[in-house]
């Protein structure tokens, strides 16, 4: 990454535009054209470096609720799960830890008794059936964001 990457990360995570030409403002911020922020940003998508541009709303204030759920897959069977389970819309996270439980997912929707259906489909379309439900207790915000000053990889600050 070049300084100018660095800098055009700083500002999308901090101050994207809410404007009908949001890279266009980016741009302008930057001295640069609209095309080439929008090509900076599909190649830094491309390498891996960032994985979504978007929103984050609070699920809570629109009526929506989440549980966070670990499911125990064969290892052999990891890449076939993880389509199944990406395949349903309400799923916002799924990553694999080092457990017997070893995928976890994030999964949100309108209802409870939504949640109940995605997750006895999972089960059924998965055949698997060790599924553990942890849903939050009580809310937790954690807001990460990557400093990249030019020259540096940039560190984390969780606030």
């Amino acid at each position: 990454m070049d300084a100018l990457d660095r800098r055009l990360l700083n500002l999308v995570q901090e101050e994207f535009p809410l404007t009908p030409r949001p890279y266009l403002e980016l741009a302008q911020r930057l001295g640069v054209s609209e095309s080439e922020v929008i090509a900076r940003l599909r190649e830094l998508k491309r390498k891996g470096i960032i994985r979504r541009i978007g929103a984050v709303f609070d699920l809570r204030k629109l009526g929506y609720v989440s549980t966070l759920c670990a499911l125990k897959v064969p290892p052999e069977r990891l890449e076939e799960v993880s389509e199944i389970v990406n395949s349903f819309p309400g799923i916002t996270h799924n990553y694999l830890r080092e457990d017997e439980y070893n995928m976890w997912f994030t999964l949100i929707g309108p209802s409870r008794k939504h949640l109940d259906r995605v997750l006895e489909e999972i089960k059924a379309r998965t055949g698997l059936t060790e599924l553990l439900e942890l849903p939050a207790e009580r809310p937790f915000k954690i807001r990460v964001n990557f400093d990249f000053k030019d020259g540096e990889d940039g560190g984390a600050e969780v606030i």
